[in-house]
């Protein structure tokens, strides 16, 4: 009996192998960035496995680009510090101090565990932030939040030098101003900017939801752009599914192919939505 279950559990592993192969032939060589943050980024047992699926997705052809945010890991650090943070409208405003703390955290705290994690999986990862090479240059989002920047020019050149040498970029959405000022970018935004200058095959942002749901409660698992807009209008996507889904509509239309709203609770969620037919979220297309 055990013999037996073990080898249905073998063909089902080469089944699911063989039934990837049109996948990974489809996305050889496609650039596909991803947003990592939520469930994915809580713990070490989530991070090893979403780090062994970005190996495995270079392994196979794909390039990968890890954008990350970090909100918990900077708010345990500006309560540690003591620095109080003030408020307009539910966001948070960024001063000097602040400042400092995020690109301490982000640059260095949570940029350098997601590297390590990769690189502990047999990849090549390298960390750095917007502020690198002129990746992301800001101008300020809002003069009310302080340090807050939203992308106003990229130049991607040093991410395709590290695509030629086989290595997985990991970007702190941290970028710099045109007077020399540093500023912090929503980790969404800075994924999607990035994804628009690169002209991604696909834009995948890691959240702690199923995906977008329709007035039943039913997850959608495509979607075109008039449809997002008619179902915020409506009032069915609200709260923080907002930001996500207007990252993803400037996305795709503007030169990324799609972008898909991806569960990060389920394991393997970025391998089962580029390489099987069920995915694991709601896709978007212009």
């Amino acid at each position: 009996m055990k013999t037996q279950t073990m080898n249905r559990d073998w063909i089902a592993t080469a089944e699911t192998l063989s039934s990837a192969l049109p996948y990974l032939q489809r996305y050889d060589g496609a650039i596909v960035v991803i947003k990592l943050g939520g469930h994915a980024m809580g713990s070490d047992e989530a991070m090893e496995t979403f780090a062994r699926d970005i190996v495995l997705m270079r392994q196979v052809g794909v390039n990968p680009v890890i954008v990350h945010g970090g909100g918990p890991m900077i708010n345990a650090m500006l309560e540690k510090l003591q620095i109080r943070s003030d408020f307009v409208n539910g966001k948070r405003v960024t001063d000097a101090a602040t400042m400092e703390v995020v690109e301490m955290v982000l640059s260095g705290v949570v940029n350098k565990r997601i590297v390590q994690a990769i690189n502990r999986q047999g990849g090549r990862a390298v960390g750095l932030s917007g502020k690198d090479a002129n990746l992301i240059t800001c101008d300020q989002a809002d003069p009310d939040l302080g340090f807050v920047g939203a992308p106003a020019d990229l130049d991607p050149k040093v991410l395709y030098g590290l695509f030629e040498k086989d290595m997985i970029p990991v970007i702190a959405p941290i970028g710099a101003g045109r007077d020399g000022e540093t500023f912090n970018i929503n980790g969404d935004t800075a994924a999607g900017a990035v994804a628009k200058a690169l002209q991604a095959d696909r834009l995948l942002l890691l959240t702690d939801v199923a995906g977008v749901k329709n007035g039943d409660g039913d997850v959608v698992t495509e979607l075109k752009a008039a449809d997002v807009e008619a179902m915020t209008a409506s009032g069915v996507i609200a709260g923080g599914m907002i930001p996500k889904t207007e990252t993803a509509l400037d996305a795709v239309r503007n030169g990324v192919r799609a972008c898909t709203i991806v569960d990060g609770r389920v394991q393997n969620s970025v391998l089962l939505e580029l390489f099987t037919d069920h995915g694991a979220g709601s896709m978007i297309r212009a």
